[in-house]
């Protein structure tokens, strides 16, 4: 055969191959729905705090987040713990306390919430929307002084992209000035934080606890002790905090929000590098790409994705387990919120009681203030305990015996036992 020959054989048979190959590829990917690529990275123009205007930009993954508004159901936390609405009397949420549904939600519950929740002002918004930043720099320090009804109108567009995404290279970033300014002062940098880093800590701008600073009620993060429930009370009782006065008890609280990013540092995943995002925004396929899911939901409505690219035990057991600990969470709960409520009752009591050692009242009011301060850390966290479970029990064991010993001063205070 001539050289011709062979060498015209040869790149016909080459292409024939390659042809041959991507076929296979393609259809060993297709019905195996196996994600072979990560979809670009491109700028978004526009107005960017409307997260709609993402939406043609990157459709796959909007399309994920309007799944989000599947999860409609916020029914009150008072239906089933009933312990928890007498351990709030004083403050707004003893008016109305939901579970939270999904994040696309935000903006309308929050406008549709009972009054006495609100006398926060602004900054209820703050967690709530993605104009929020811009309205910080357009308002400045002014803007935490704004009453709810002056900035309510302003804020139309739920959370979305632009918390989290910088709108031109796509990367994670930090809108909120409470965590950047928390992290500053633990001699953070936060322009030297990891990729992996990022993917918890664009969710702590809002799934923390905080309080608002007395005058200029500022938003804060009580971390400057660290970011552990007895760290935050240490820190709360140097400063001599108090953000309301139980109406029954008379003891001078603080109240805890959802502290899951505080919980979560230090525990099994955390220490094993496993960030928020890699069990609440799991990998998930959309054709032959891949992206990170944006419904934001608990892990165990994806237990495939979010759970056994890691656990080999099987879905099965991971439902099982992941069952025990919450349970074991819910009934040691139930003990502590009793207890709590306990303590009030007999606080109530000794306070209208005549002749009482003020002292001893005094004692009692402190213990109460520590045992609902571990209690409520707990109560207010979603997840029921599977972020940390070992320090989960043991804020709540603390929680009981701080109750039981108010209970026993209150009634030394009245001269019973």
């Amino acid at each position: 055969m001539q050289p011709d020959k062979i060498k015209k054989l040869v790149i016909v048979t080459a292409s024939v191959l390659v042809v041959a190959l991507v076929a296979v590829i393609y259809f060993f990917n297709r019905h195996n729905n196996i994600p072979v690529l990560e979809i670009p990275k491109v700028a978004v123009t526009g107005n960017t705090t409307i997260s709609e205007t993402w939406a043609g930009f990157y459709p796959s993954q909007w399309a994920s987040y309007l799944e989000n508004y599947a999860n409609t159901e916020k029914p009150s936390h008072y239906d089933t713990k009933p312990y928890m609405k007498p351990i709030y009397h004083g403050i707004g949420f003893f008016a109305e306390y939901n579970e939270p549904r999904a994040h696309t939600y935000t903006i309308e519950d929050i406008k549709a919430i009972d009054p006495a929740r609100t006398k926060s002002g602004s900054a209820c918004f703050t967690c709530k929307s993605t104009q929020v930043p811009e309205l910080m720099e357009k308002y400045g320090a002014q803007y935490y002084l704004m009453s709810f009804d002056q900035i309510k109108d302003e804020v139309t567009e739920p959370i979305g992209c632009a918390d989290c995404h910088d709108s031109e290279t796509l990367d994670l970033r930090l809108s909120r000035p409470a965590l950047i300014q928390a992290l500053e002062r633990q001699g953070r940098d936060v322009n030297q934080l990891t990729k992996q880093e990022m993917r918890s800590l664009v969710c702590a701008q809002c799934h923390v606890t905080y309080y608002f600073a007395p005058g200029t009620k500022e938003l804060t993060f009580p971390w400057d002790k660290g970011v552990k429930a007895d760290q935050i009370y240490a820190y709360y009782d140097e400063k001599g905090f108090t953000e309301y006065t139980h109406a029954d008890a008379g003891s001078g609280l603080i109240k805890a929000r959802h502290a899951e990013y505080e919980t979560f540092m230090d525990s099994t995943h955390e220490s094993a590098g496993v960030a928020c995002a890699d069990c609440h925004m799991p990998y998930v396929s959309t054709g032959t790409s891949k992206i990170s899911s944006h419904v934001w939901q608990s892990p165990l409505n994806n237990i495939k994705q979010s759970c056994t690219n890691c656990h080999q035990n099987g879905e099965e057991w991971l439902t099982q387990r992941v069952g025990t600990i919450q349970s074991q969470t819910i009934h040691t709960q139930e003990l502590a919120g009793n207890a709590v409520v306990e303590a009030i009752n007999e606080l109530k009591i000794s306070r209208e009681a005549d002749n009482v050692d003020q002292a001893k009242l005094q004692e009692a009011m402190i213990l109460h203030r520590k045992a609902q301060w571990y209690l409520d850390y707990v109560m207010v966290t979603n997840g029921y305990g599977f972020h940390n479970p070992t320090e989960t029990l043991n804020n709540l064991s603390i929680a009981i015996d701080n109750a039981h010993k108010a209970v026993d001063a209150a009634k030394a205070a009245r001269g019973t036992s």
